[in-house]
């Protein structure tokens, strides 16, 4: 029989992450990419519903506080920690929710990328592609505005997927599980490690 979560013995920061405190870290994960979904959902109704143009449409937070919307550290740190996120607590899904959380991962790594490109640009004062301002690779074929929207989308469907998908876990997935995201743990706690 395998003893409860909270007899379980302190197996690090991952593993507890991953473990009992999956749900929770997920739920505080979420709240933080719903946070920053409203932001850009916010500004794109000020784009298309108010008319606004592009430079005065910053947001919930940016119209207290407009640096925030031109700073590229502040948009770098947030897809640094989407990033951080979505590989720390990828130990603790397994099956089908893996798999679109990893996808989720993937298409996160190539969003960072793209900030880490607009970054530098700023940084450095060297803009690449014979562009005037900072751009990434996709900005140019795609508006800012609409890109950003279009990565947060790919990266937070599959994520959104995974996260259905292990809570809601078949027979076979719910045998290897061990986190505290289905009220119990259901498997071998070596299994789920040796899947991270």
């Amino acid at each position: 029989m395998t003893p409860p979560l909270a007899a379980a013995p302190s197996r690090g920061l991952l593993a507890r992450l991953n473990g009992a405190h999956h749900r929770a870290a997920l739920n505080g994960f979420l709240v933080i990419v719903l946070a920053h979904w409203a932001e850009h959902l916010v500004q794109a109704y000020q784009i298309w519903v108010l008319g606004q143009p592009r430079p005065q449409a910053r947001g919930v937070l940016g119209q207290f506080f407009p640096w925030l919307v031109s700073s590229e550290w502040l948009h770098y740190g947030y897809a640094i920690v989407m990033l951080v996120f979505l590989f720390a607590l990828r130990g603790g899904f397994v099956g089908r929710a893996r798999t679109w959380w990893m996808v989720a991962l993937a298409l996160q790594f190539w969003h960072h990328i793209e900030h880490l490109l607009l970054l530098w640009q700023v940084q450095s004062g060297t803009m690449f592609f014979g562009q005037k301002v900072p751009a990434s690779i996709l900005q140019l074929v795609l508006p800012r505005v609409e890109l950003h929207l279009f990565y947060n989308s790919v990266v937070f469907i599959p994520m959104v997927v995974a996260m259905y998908l292990h809570l809601r876990p078949n027979r076979r997935e719910q045998e290897l599980m061990s986190c505290s995201c289905t009220g119990h743990r259901a498997g071998n706690p070596s299994l789920a490690a040796h899947a991270a």
